[in-house]
């Protein structure tokens, strides 16, 4: 009996869909019409872009300018996972989708288009569609039917309220894969793969994207680390497990670095020539960078560090400038830079931040050596837990602090007291090696001063 209750049931389906729904065979299993139903395989199998082109599809009649967002944000996917069409039919689908978007373009009668509010947009309309077609009642009511059993009278309107359910999860999912877009950032959106910002498809800047990709060579991460937002994983994910850093820190300075060898790189040529940097040996000339671009960032911004070195009459962290490779050199340039970023009232100490950087420096090169990456012994907490800023930063930053609370508003004599010069002398000295690694919590130096009777 439950089996021709069965067939029953989805024979009055099929009627309905036929009866009620005559415009676009909108029923469950419908293969996507258009530029969705020839997505090729290649893009399939690791993105969501059928999903995305069906939402665009089925809201064009609603709105033709989310429309033409979803359709955007498919192109620029498809272009992030095969820059060079290699796949099979790619070429042919990217541009059939940007005749698409060059039609959607011409029909907006004039208006002016701001893709800074892109995500924006999407997500109101995917508020404004929930309240108009009551998406929320619907799901609810369509559980109480099927948990009633009952299918006769109530199938059309489960069928109709089925098919407004599943659009929405199609926008929804399209939705998701634009949310990389509201994360912060300063000038290139690297956790996005967007159209918004067109400084991202500068060759230069895209060389220096792919300069800190993580390769084969590197320290092996655990499973279950989390990359942020929708990118592949660099340098700056490996820093941030090994010493802690903070994710804000991570993102301001992994911009900062890729715009820094992205600046020196436009003041040479593209090289056009096999490199060795470039993993994909398929991958065009706009993914190569120069040597002598990295080279002169390295210089640059290490720069008061080897000055310091000489000083104190020691070697800097690598044996000769021809020896270390354009990976140690970017790694090096980007530790620096975290420690800057979140050095808070230390970095006014750039003595201090040399000694910081050339003791990581080496932890960083051992760690560099091994197959599996594991967090830097001079910044694990008593918890078990990795921070920079807790087990670095914040024994100087309290010292500092309760130095400068005895300086009674600038009446103390300078005797007194130690202020910035004092600490920043300390690291002109070899005694400064003194405070060991990790640092001595009980050492001289990190000692705070007795409270004196007012």
């Amino acid at each position: 009996m439950d089996r021709v209750s069965d067939n029953w049931e989805r024979l009055v389906r099929a009627t309905l869909r036929r009866e009620q729904l005559p415009h676009a065979g909108q029923g469950h299993d419908r293969r996507p019409s258009g530029i969705a139903g020839s997505v090729p395989d290649s893009l399939q199998r690791s993105t969501n872009i059928n999903t995305i082109l069906q939402a665009a599809d089925d809201i064009q009649a609603d709105d033709p300018n989310v429309a033409r967002i979803l359709c955007e944000q498919a192109y620029s996917m498809a272009q992030n996972l095969d820059p060079n069409s290699d796949g099979r039919g790619v070429l042919q689908f990217k541009t059939g989708l940007m005749s698409v978007i060059k039609q959607k373009l011409a029909k907006r009668d004039g208006a002016q288009i701001d893709r800074n509010r892109d995500a924006k947009r999407l997500w109101e309309f995917y508020q404004q569609y929930k309240r108009r077609h009551r998406v929320d009642e619907m799901q609810k009511e369509e559980q109480r039917w099927r948990e009633s059993g009952t299918f006769s009278a109530n199938l059309g309107d489960l069928e109709l309220r089925s098919l407004e359910t599943k659009k929405l999860r199609r926008i929804k999912k399209s939705e998701a894969t634009l949310s990389g877009e509201l994360i912060p950032y300063n000038i290139v959106p690297l956790e996005a793969p967007s159209l918004t910002n067109a400084i991202g498809f500068f060759p230069e800047v895209r060389g220096a994207i792919s300069a800190v990709k993580y390769t084969e060579q590197f320290p092996r991460l655990p499973a279950d680390f989390e990359i942020s937002g929708q990118r592949d994983m660099d340098m700056f994910d490996l820093l941030e497990f090994v010493f802690g850093f903070q994710k804000d820190n991570i993102r301001n300075q992994r911009e900062n670095v890729i715009l820094s060898i992205a600046n020196a790189q436009s003041r040479f040529d593209i090289p056009v020539e096999a490199d060795p940097l470039v993993l994909n040996k398929k991958a065009s000339s706009y993914e190569k960078l120069d040597e002598k671009a990295i080279t002169v960032v390295f210089l640059k911004v290490l720069d008061n560090y080897i000055k310091w070195c000489r000083y104190l009459r020691i070697r800097v962290v690598w044996n000769s400038l021809e020896a270390i490779n354009r990976d140690r050199k970017l790694f090096l340039i980007s530790l620096y830079f975290l420690i800057w970023g979140e050095a808070a009232n230390v970095r006014f100490l750039p003595e201090c931040i040399c000694y910081i950087f050339h003791r990581m420096a080496r932890e960083l090169d051992a760690i560099l050596d091994h197959g599996e990456a594991n967090p830097a012994a001079s910044c694990i907490c008593e918890n078990g837990s990795v921070s920079f800023l807790e087990q670095i930063i914040r024994p100087i930053y309290d010292t500092m602090a309760a130095e400068a609370a005895e300086n009674k508003n600038g009446k103390a004599a300078h005797s007194a007291w130690r202020n910035y010069d004092d600490f920043n002398e300390y690291f002109w000295s070899p005694a400064c090696f003194e405070l060991s690694w990790p640092m001595k919590k009980d050492s001289s130096f990190l000692m705070t001063p007795k409270k004196r009777k007012r």
